[in-house]
């Protein structure tokens, strides 16, 4: 075959066209069919000359007829490479005549705030107009119409989309798109026909889609998704059917655009029909001999009013013990029987195990940062092992608890071919792990307090965590670092190590004459002993330096009478963790269970204890609500001839202890009216998580009230409840990019004279 490559100009030319010119160039084949002794192909110039052999259905020794000319130009057009194709014919030599499509140099898009350009070009992509592309003019309008497609679906109906070629050198065209975003529609009327037994307003509320509100412009939820809309009828129909109304359809669902296509109009006709009650309730079919252990998670009652959530819940309930054995597409079906006549439903639930499978592979996609094995240690469901739901749960939560991902899905997915393999993928999103932990308040006697500290969990995607703590206030100077490994050893044996310097001055503000510095190291290395339980052990030791002056208070003076400038401890202590919290960054359900103790040996100079024993508690209600309550009770006392060290005093007031006064100030004062703080706290909170009007969907950004109570005692005194300070307040939660947001407006509900009130005070990445 010779092969003669002739530059021919860019014409559009359609095939149409193209079959005409042949007719016409095969003219005087047509009065005798020849053999075919060679193939010449002309016109190339990017596409390979083998590419045109391999789509050409004429071959060397092949007898040319008109028929496979035919075919020939229809299977090269069809390859979309070439916008005219002549085939003619030399003696016994075919000559094919091509000229090529242009390739697209660029894509441009001009006037898109809306959207991400390079989002908006991956979608182009996606129906053939792309850098490198064969250029098609045929499918430009399919281009125009994806992007408006991706406009509408933010709610800007009014986009205007102008396209615009360029001829380019060799063979190519620039592309550009001008786009007039024009302005996002919002819904200006949401209307329910057909309601009788509930007001429209009350229905209303369960929606996403409103008419809008104060919150409109973060949480857009006056703009238009047929996909919202499809959400929000699937949740009326669950307000009704969760009421009894068994009957409950939807009409009709209209939605109308404003000729200025900017307003739109939701109407949805609805019929409640009648309220039902229960009836007869029968489990039948494959119950693996545990007829009573399934009977007992049925949630319906006979005589019970009809309520569609519990019906879904018991199948479900059935379905994921059912999964706890090894039986991942098990149904427990509903069949329900309707009387009307005696507003009855008969509910029949059939079980149908189907195969007992085990788990081929666990995928874990979307971490980029962390690296797959800090993720798959956290499971408790292996690969080739018998499924069990439990397990698979399980491990959902503990990768939720490690507190790196934002969102953590997991689903199951039949192995093609096989009738008793699954594969199990785990979808997480990750957040960023580098934490900035700030407080700030303003009070009465300070205009602002602040405080700082850098940690980085999860450093380099190993699932280790470095924390750098920084205070240079001109009382409290604290420089402090400390690495936590989770990981210590395969069978999850953590180690964590600290090294620190803290330095008081209250003089610095003339609140006293004395300077308090304490530089100290520990080692700690943890055990699990259940999948939410862990104890630890752990040494360390710390020095202490104290200046004291002329005008110190006497306690510092004594103490360095009795003990000198300089001390130090050799520290043991202990610990017992439980959490079997649901998430690390917003939980709604579980309990943290800790207790520590720290015991001064006496290698030191003196000889204490002291112990911390703290309860947190998640309760959710309903499916918007959630109630955390927190206790924590700290006592230190000194043993044999040594007094408990008065610089291990700790304090209350402010940011995680009680809310509306100043951090530090309650508890004992000295004849000078400092705080002292003491060897004895007793902390209690109650915060009560609700959503923010207009954003009830959104869990990351919620309001609450809180109820704080608390007080420090010194070790000669007995807790007295009667001297607890309390407060109460309202603040705002925001999981935020650098980690979870507090803010909150707290009032002393029992304020004695000598208290100091900050009323003002927010918090990042702390809890309580």
């Amino acid at each position: 075959m010779t092969i003669r490559s002739t530059l021919f100009p860019a014409r559009w030319v359609s095939p149409v066209v193209a079959v005409c010119a042949l007719s016409v160039s095969l003219a005087h084949a047509q009065a005798t069919q020849f053999v075919v002794k060679d193939i010449e192909v002309e016109g190339l110039r990017r596409t390979e000359a083998g590419t045109v052999f391999s789509y050409l259905p004429i071959r060397v020794g092949d007898t040319f007829t008109d028929e496979k000319a035919l075919q020939a130009i229809r299977s090269l057009f069809a390859t979309g490479f070439f916008e005219d194709v002549k085939i003619s014919a030399k003696g016994d030599v075919l000559v094919v005549t091509v000229v090529e499509r242009p390739a697209i140099a660029s894509v441009e898009i001009n006037g898109t705030k809306e959207f991400d350009k390079e989002t908006l070009k991956e979608a182009l992509k996606g129906v053939g107009i792309g850098e490198s592309l064969i250029f098609d003019r045929s499918l430009l309008d399919k281009a125009e119409q994806e992007l408006k497609r991706q406009y509408l679906s933010r709610s800007k109906y009014g986009a205007q989309v102008q396209t615009r070629v360029d001829q380019l050198a060799r063979n190519r065209v620039g592309i550009t798109f001008n786009v007039d975003e024009g302005e996002s529609a919002s819904i200006k009327q949401l209307k329910i026909l057909g309601a009788k037994d509930f007001e429209e307003e009350e229905l209303l509320e369960e929606f996403e889609l409103s008419t809008g509100g104060w919150m409109s412009w973060y949480s857009k939820n006056d703009q238009y998704s047929r996909q919202k809309l499809s959400g929000d009828i699937e949740k009326l129909r669950s307000f009704y059917l969760n009421r009894g109304y068994a009957d409950f359809s939807i009409e009709n669902t209209q939605v109308q655009i404003a000729p200025n296509k900017q307003d739109i109009f939701i109407t949805i006709t609805i019929k409640e029909g009648e309220k039902f009650t229960f009836g007869d309730i029968e489990l039948s079919g494959q119950l693996l001999g545990r007829d009573d252990e399934l009977r007992s998670l049925i949630k319906m009652k006979k005589g019970e009013t009809f309520n569609g959530e519990l019906l879904t819940d018991s199948s479900k309930a059935i379905q994921d013990r059912l999964g706890n054995y090894g039986y991942a597409f098990a149904n427990a079906n509903v069949i329900p029987d309707i009387d009307r006549e005696k507003r009855v439903v008969n509910i029949n639930m059939a079980v149908d195990t189907g195969k007992r499978v085990y788990v081929r592979r666990m995928n874990v996609g979307g971490n980029t940062r962390t690296k797959d094995e800090v993720i798959r240690r956290e499971f408790r469901q292996f690969e080739s092992s018998w499924y069990d739901s439990r397990k698979i749960q399980l491990s959902k939560e503990r990768v939720d608890r490690l507190g790196y991902f934002s969102n953590v899905d997991i689903e199951t997915q039949p192995v093609p071919g096989t009738s008793d393999q699954i594969d199990v993928n785990m979808q997480v999103e990750e957040k960023p792990t580098g934490n900035l932990l700030l407080g700030a308040g303003i009070s009465s006697t300070d205009s602002l307090v602040l405080s700082a500290a850098i940690q980085q969990q999860n450093l380099f995607g190993t699932g280790k965590t470095v924390g750098l703590e920084l205070n240079t206030s001109k009382v409290n100077r604290t420089i402090s670092f400390s690495q936590t490994d989770p990981y210590f050893t395969i069978d999850g044996v953590s180690r964590s190590f600290e090294v620190y310097n803290r330095r008081t001055d209250p003089s610095e503000l003339n609140l006293g004459d004395y300077i308090i510095e304490t530089t100290g190291a520990g080692l700690r290395f943890g055990y699990p002993i259940s999948e939410f339980e862990r104890i630890s052990f752990g040494a360390g030791y710390e020095g202490t330096d104290l200046e004291v002056g002329p005008f110190s208070p006497d306690r510092f003076q004594r103490y360095v009478n009795d003990f000198g400038n300089s001390s130090y401890a050799v520290l043991l202590n202990a610990g017992y963790s439980f959490d079997s919290r649901d998430s690390a960054i917003a939980p709604t359900r579980g309990r943290v269970t800790r207790l520590t103790a720290e015991y001064a040996t006496p290698l030191g100079d003196q000889e204490f204890i002291r112990t911390t024993y703290q309860e947190q508690f998640y309760f959710p209600i309903g499916k918007l609500y959630t109630l955390a309550l927190n206790g924590e009770v700290t006592g230190g006392f000194g043993l044999g001839d040594s007094p408990y060290p008065i610089f291990r005093n700790v304090y209350a007031g402010g940011i995680g202890t009680v809310r509306g006064y100043r951090a530090s100030t309650l508890g004992p004062r000295d004849a000078d009216n400092v705080p002292i703080g003491g060897s004895k706290r007793v902390i209690a909170n109650a915060e009560f998580f609700f959503p923010i009007p207009g954003m009830s969907k959104d869990r990351t950004f919620r309001a609450f009230t809180f109820l704080d109570a608390g007080n420090v005692f010194q070790t000669n005194e007995k807790i007295k409840f009667g001297e607890l300070r309390y407060s109460t307040g309202v603040g705002i939660s925001w999981l935020s990019p650098v980690g979870p947001l507090k803010f909150s407006l707290g009032v002393p509900l029992n304020r004695e004279p000598q208290d100091e009130t900050q009323r003002v005070q927010f918090t990042i990445g702390t809890g309580f």
